[in-house]
């Protein structure tokens, strides 16, 4: 059953950054209108496009702060194409009744890939061969040169992405470790490990795969690279915030790792920022590449689908499965009533005044869920055509509502 409370026509979508075509064939086969940016946008140029936008789509250079949100009235809903949702501040959009949605998994085996790569290319010394080759040195020295069959990695995180890792290095002959702070069903032969140091410990390849968070800022110092064993490497395909680069730059410097790869870092370029430089920058046996272990062709695809389907379902029918600032729910629709939508502050006796306005109207419910979280809860209720109107204007008016719409 298809429903909209506005022609979808009308419903304007801005996507940024280049994300992938598939996100717009799949919204204007929809029905919205679809603009697209392929740059991202800070300033006068982001507040521009907020004033009119019922939905942003962006990956990881644009970001969306209180004070962004703030000249967004219109904004139903943010997609982040990509798999975290960092550069959106995502419990102000709650708190402003916009739901954010992202892929979390779509990336995976791209980024998995990357590590592997990045596995061997350290193994072999392949980045200073590469450059030396570029500088005319003809250099095929054996030194430092190893195979990865019979080494161990140690994998810290080992959600998908870390077990696909893990796969992946098996199939190479690499003995797999992990550490996890959940407990984890090991795939293939896989062992955990029941302390971090002890993977330090006996890693020959440490490859971090963790969300950042409080626990995870910062978690690899001077004292977890003392742990590792000598001419060993780390590899950070995860969050820029949990290695200390000024300790990892110092373990490096006095060879006491045999290399480092890094897909992220602390401070990654501005939208206007021309210049970035890394304190690791031309170090031996260092490879460092711009945050593109879920940039694939394959990748992108994925997460542009997925995204633009959990904004359609979200827009027509006000599921908000996959977002992850906002209640799960996801009320299968019924056949002649009209679904009204309400986002509210999570207070004492919304429900009940909803359900008073309800009886006093005369109205029947259909169907209903609620959900709710710290700041917000979200009400789908299926109610009879012939009052809907009234209700949604009742409850729109109540104090607690923040965003409130009626599905036709």
């Amino acid at each position: 059953m298809s429903r909209t409370s506005y022609p979808r026509h009308k419903i304007r979508i801005t996507l940024l950054e280049n994300i992938h075509p598939a996100a717009r064939e799949a919204l204007t086969a929809a029905g919205y209108t679809v603009d697209v940016i392929p740059k991202a946008l800070e300033g006068d140029e982001l507040a521009a496009v907020l004033k009119d936008a019922h939905v942003v789509g962006l990956r990881s250079r644009t970001k969306l702060r209180e004070a962004q949100l703030a000249l967004a009235p219109r904004l139903m809903a943010i997609g982040c194409f990509s798999v975290g949702t960092d550069q959106v501040e995502i419990d102000a959009a709650a708190r402003c009744g916009i739901p954010v949605f992202n892929a979390p998994y779509a990336s995976t085996r791209s980024v998995a890939e990357l590590t592997l790569g990045c596995v061997i290319a350290l193994a072999r010394r392949l980045g200073d061969k590469s450059g030396k080759l570029h500088q005319g040195q003809w250099d095929k020295s054996l030194s430092g040169a190893h195979e990865i069959r019979g080494r161990t990695i140690g994998l810290i995180g080992y959600g998908h992405i870390g077990q696909q890792v893990g796969l992946l290095a098996e199939a190479c002959g690499m003995r797999v470790l992990f550490f996890d702070i959940q407990r984890k069903l090991p795939l293939g032969l896989a062992k955990p490990v029941p302390t971090v140091e002890q993977l330090f410990d006996e890693a020959d390849f440490v490859s971090l795969h963790v969300p950042e968070t409080a626990q995870t800022r910062g978690m690899v110092g001077a004292p977890q690279l003392a742990r590792m064993k000598p001419g060993s490497y780390l590899l950070n395909l995860s969050r820029g915030s949990v290695v200390a680069l000024d300790a990892l730059r110092n373990a490096l410097a006095d060879g006491r790792l045999g290399g480092a790869a890094l897909d992220v870092f602390p401070q990654e370029p501005t939208p206007v920022q021309a210049e970035w430089r890394s304190e690791l920058a031309g170090l031996p046996n260092v490879i460092l590449t711009p945050h593109v272990g879920g940039n694939t062709e394959e990748a992108q695809r994925n997460i542009g689908i997925e995204v633009a389907t959990a904004l359609i379902a979200f827009i027509d029918r006000g599921v908000t499965e996959g977002a992850v600032n906002f209640p799960q729910i996801h009320l299968p629709p019924r056949d002649g009533t009209h679904r009204l939508l309400d986002i509210h502050k999570n207070v004492p006796g919304v429900l009940a005044s909803v359900t008073a306005i309800v009886s006093e109207l005369g109205a029947n419910i259909e169907a209903q869920q609620l959900g709710t979280t710290k700041d917000v809860g979200y009400l789908v209720m299926d109610i009879d055509r012939q009052l809907s109107d009234a209700v949604r204007d009742r409850i729109a008016a109540l104090p607690s509502s923040i965003k409130t719409r009626l599905l036709y």
